[in-house]
């Protein structure tokens, strides 16, 4: 399917954060057959009866559509692969212009067939979670035995699809052992991205273990020369001051867009500037409740019946989120905040304010 895209309106690298954001993402669904100890969605086995329905997710979509430049929209869950419209969906998101990513989980729902009508529907990348090097430590952390063996076999078909992959892992206490063998399992799957998210403790994981803000300091170098040497963008998801050891490994040179390494063809996921919770993104729930992210459950509106456009450009909570210079602690006087921000739905899990200091970064800017 070609995706019709209006030459007048502005590209991909002129959006105004402040008017629209550069990606959303959609919780379809909280129904899913795995049950990852990091969710923060808690998954379930059911999926819920006030799920948006067809016609209403449809609404949605339109509302996406109209923004000056249609975000990046991302189809997640639970697993969007238990709706059974995500097809539909995803054609009628594509024939409205917008870039579509499913997020499957590493389950049979993903077969060849269903793959094969999301290509067909104009699916722009599927992306799929992998958080061990083999299927020992990946089906632990997804507590469901044989989730590695489907999640290498969707990439599989994937890749004979000739669907683009991005990969995501989840930097944790209970994933960092083993981060330099997911990185040579990435070479080996070859993704167009990989995404790192770092742990954001919500939802199940909450009782998942994050790592130590002087570990940030010695993994994130670490990315940075691994992603060189790499086919893979790098892409780093609630771990914001990458940017600032970017910053500081290149001689004060800034580096635009989400991760290190991004090349110029990359338009999934690639933003003009650093991206984060209500600063060009946000978030809809399967209730469709409107946050900043997923990681920080600030209800804002409802998109059944607010404008989704709205929300985003004049709530209180999103304004403040895209004004620096409001953050507190250390976050509000660093020299990096304007670059980094810090994850502010880190800070939220940790002291119940947005605004507040990132507790994972152990930089502690010199007194102005």
């Amino acid at each position: 399917m070609e995706i019709p895209l209006s030459s007048a309106r502005p590209s991909m690298t002129s959006i105004d954060f402040d008017e629209q954001p550069f990606i959303i993402a959609w919780e379809l669904t909280q129904a899913c057959n795995l049950a990852c100890v990091h969710c923060r969605a808690a998954s379930q086995l059911q999926r819920s009866p006030g799920e948006l329905r067809f016609h209403e997710a449809r609404n949605v979509i339109d509302q996406i559509a109209e923004f000056p430049v249609p975000p990046v929209l991302v189809f997640t869950g639970g697993d969007p692969m238990r709706r059974p419209d995500i097809v539909s969906l995803v054609e009628y998101g594509s024939e409205r212009g917008i870039r579509c990513t499913v997020t499957p989980a590493g389950t049979p729902l993903a077969s060849k067939r269903r793959l094969t009508e999301l290509r067909d529907a104009g699916v722009a990348r599927i992306a799929v979670s992998l958080d061990g090097p083999g299927p020992v430590e990946h089906d632990a952390f997804r507590q469901v035995t044989g989730s590695f063996s489907w999640t290498a076999g969707i990439i599989e078909t994937v890749k004979e699809l000739e669907i683009e992959l991005q990969i995501h892992t989840t930097l944790c206490r209970q994933t960092l052992p083993w981060m330099a063998e997911m990185a040579d399992l990435a070479d080996w799957f070859d993704p167009a991205v990989w995404a790192v998210f770092c742990l954001v403790p919500t939802g199940r994981g909450m009782a998942t273990e994050p790592i130590s803000a002087e570990e940030y300091e010695q993994v994130f170098p670490w990315l940075l020369e691994r992603s060189q040497e790499a086919s893979w963008d790098l892409k780093l998801t609630e771990g914001y001051h990458f940017r600032r050891i970017q910053h500081q490994r290149h001689a004060g040179q800034m580096v635009s867009g989400p991760g290190y390494h991004a090349s110029p063809d990359n338009l999934i996921g690639r933003a003009p500037r650093a991206v984060n919770a209500g600063n060009g993104f946000c978030f809809i729930s399967h209730t469709g409740d409107i946050t900043p992210s997923g990681f920080l459950p600030v209800v804002t509106g409802n998109v059944r019946q607010d404008s989704l456009a709205d929300v985003y450009r004049n709530h209180e909570v999103f304004q403040q989120l895209r004004r620096p210079a409001e953050f507190t602690g250390k976050c509000g006087g660093c020299f990096y905040r304007d670059i980094c921000g810090g994850s502010r739905s880190r800070a939220y899990a940790a002291t119940g304010d947005y605004l507040a200091t990132d507790p994972a970064c152990a930089y502690v800017p010199p007194k102005r």
